[in-house]
């Protein structure tokens, strides 16, 4: 859907010229363009993000293709995107992109993670059809193994959902104790820094920090999920 009301052929139109500055290494001309289409649209593809990274690097935007590249993640968990986006923030100095075998593992599974989800519900409803059809010759094993299911897909559900992420947008951002500008200062976030989103309270993020609870005003933050 667009939310400019630009027609359909005029969106493809620009795109297209955008693919073709790209092509050309024309990467200052081709990013208005993209940037229009990642804005301007609820639903782009997650290898015109990728693109628009791509062209921020070559200007070397780093900010911008942190955010970028984030965005290509929410949409499209890949591994190769993880750890550009983790060797980027390395060299940045920045926080929130563990490069641990847990956190790859983590990716891998949430590339998948909506369309195992589908099949273990879907399994789960036609087990208990079946299960209700058989109710009077179901043994008491047979019914302690479906709750095990059951639970074994809640625990998928709820380890593996994908998590909200603040990713910092300007510099000097504050990040506070409080959800007010009279709270306790704690430290300043960089532009990139990845900080996982707890909640909102009002204009502020309430994100997890350190091992703590913090909070950032919404407006210097990107939530990405």
């Amino acid at each position: 859907m667009n939310f400019s009301g630009e027609p359909a052929t005029e969106a493809a139109a620009s795109l297209r010229q955008a693919d073709a500055l790209f092509a050309s290494g024309q990467y200052a001309a081709a990013s208005p363009l993209y940037r229009a289409q990642i804005w301007r649209q609820r639903e782009v593809s997650a290898q015109l993000v990728l693109r628009m990274a791509y062209a921020q690097h070559q200007l070397g935007h780093y900010p911008a293709e942190l955010l970028y590249l984030n965005l290509a993640q929410a949409r499209q968990p890949r591994l190769s995107t993880w750890r550009q986006l983790a060797a980027l923030a390395q060299r940045q100095r920045l926080v929130g992109y563990p490069t641990t075998w847990q956190q790859e593992l983590r990716v891998q599974a949430q590339r998948y993670y909506y369309p195992t989800l589908q099949v273990l519900l879907t399994g789960a409803v036609v087990l208990a059809i079946g299960l209700g059809l058989r109710r009077r010759r179901t043994k008491p094993g047979t019914w302690l193994a479906y709750g095990a299911y059951v639970l074994g897909t809640g625990a998928y559900l709820t380890l593996l959902r994908p998590e909200a992420v603040g990713v910092v947008t300007r510099a000097g951002v504050a990040l506070m104790a409080g959800p007010g500008a009279g709270a306790t200062w704690l430290s300043t976030a960089a532009p990139g820094d990845r900080l996982p989103v707890l909640g909102h309270e009002d204009i502020w993020l309430r994100v997890r920090w350190q091992e703590r609870v913090a909070y950032v005003r919404a407006t210097d933050a990107l939530v990405v999920e």
